[in-house]
């Protein structure tokens, strides 16, 4: 009989010590290193939520964080997101993951033209932990497909994920045609607000800032079934001035006319090389898009969060913010007979004008 004392196990590192560990290896574009690491935290017993959690979620938001504040490029974000979405892969394969389901049925995707898939991939993990069966149907799912797809599997919830809020207009469209086929929804994601204010505004039955939190909300009893005849007006009466239908169908054309006139209004961006002027494109389009979207939740907010968003992005980066105030003028004259539109863009100069008090005009 052997008296020697049998190996203790390791004790896992606490998740914040994961979290900087992981945080080196992703940013270091490491995969390996990175599975590695979650793989052995779970061996030594962590807890596969809060590794998903804790570590992979937190490092997630960091990641973006570093992007905004222009420490990392758009390939490195795009590769560290990579790199943790092929982590949760990996983590949902160890034996430590494992469960049976013995709960409903929830099916998670994410709004279409919705390409952050992570979040809604760490909230199916989640599921799956608490022993949910999860149908996780990734990015951009068209509502068509979605609704195909309830029919046949007679899901207990839908659990719709959104990062981007101009692709509200499109998840309100898919949270009312689920409604319509008695599947209630729950939503989650900085898309829809703080608080979640878009998530009331739009009618769906839940929302949940996080993935532990949408989890407990589910285990707390069915979400009760919707009304099937909801129509999206019913929530948006607003719609009626048809600004956002006009705005959205004649975006391209504005894009193009406030483009040509920037180039009188601010001079500097004659200066512009061709990868400069295709970004200057971007940024229109994204201001048209985010403009189209304040017009249809009827938030002015929405806008001035974004335009203010976007002068710091571009101060980050080194790009002077005085491009954006000649813009939206321009963009104020092409809209000057749509009443809720010029109001949302004197607010956003107003906003320029207090936070950047160097913005308006180019510089002499």
């Amino acid at each position: 009989m052997s008296t020697s004392t049998p190996p203790r196990p390791r004790a896992a590192a606490p998740p914040s010590e994961l979290a900087d560990r992981l945080w080196e290896a992703v940013s270091a574009g490491d995969e390996h290193t990175a599975t590695d690491l979650l793989l052995r935290a779970l061996d030594d017993g962590a807890d596969p939520e809060s590794v998903l959690v804790d570590v992979i979620a937190a490092v997630q938001s960091r990641v973006g964080e570093e992007w905004a504040a222009n420490r990392l490029s758009v390939a490195q974000e795009h590769a560290a997101t990579a790199i943790n979405e092929r982590a949760v892969a990996a983590l949902a394969l160890h034996p430590a993951a494992r469960r049976t389901p013995d709960r409903g049925r929830v099916t998670v995707a994410c709004v279409d033209g919705e390409w952050h898939a992570l979040p809604a991939r760490l909230l199916a993990e989640v599921l799956k932990l608490r022993g949910w069966r999860v149908d996780y149907l990734g990015a951009q799912v068209p509502v068509p497909h979605l609704i195909s797809h309830l029919h046949t599997t007679r899901a207990d919830a839908v659990a719709l994920s959104g990062s981007i809020a101009t692709r509200l207009p499109t998840a309100h469209a898919a949270i009312t045609a689920c409604q319509a086929v008695g599947v209630p929804v729950l939503v989650g994601g900085a898309a829809f607000g703080p608080g979640g204010r878009y998530a009331r505004l739009l009618g769906a039955d839940a929302w949940a800032p996080d993935a532990p939190t949408a989890a407990d909300r589910l285990a707390a009893g069915r979400l009760p079934r919707p009304q099937t005849d909801h129509q999206q007006m019913d929530d948006l009466p607003h719609l009626a001035d048809q600004e956002y239908t006009m705005v959205t169908r004649s975006g391209d054309a504005l894009v193009r006319t406030v483009f040509r006139a920037l180039q009188d209004a601010f001079p500097a961006m004659r200066g512009y090389d061709e990868t400069q002027r295709e970004r200057t494109a971007e940024d229109l389009a994204h201001i048209v898009e985010f403009l189209a979207t304040a017009l249809y939740l009827g938030d002015e907010d929405l806008f001035i969060s974004f335009i203010s968003w976007t002068a710091r992005i571009l101060e980050a980066r080194g790009v002077p913010a005085r491009s954006l105030p000649p813009a939206l003028d321009l963009f104020l004259h092409e809209l000057k007979d749509f009443p809720r539109a010029t109001r949302i863009l004197r607010r956003g100069l107003e906003a320029l004008t207090t936070d950047h008090p160097t913005a308006p005009g180019p510089p002499v």
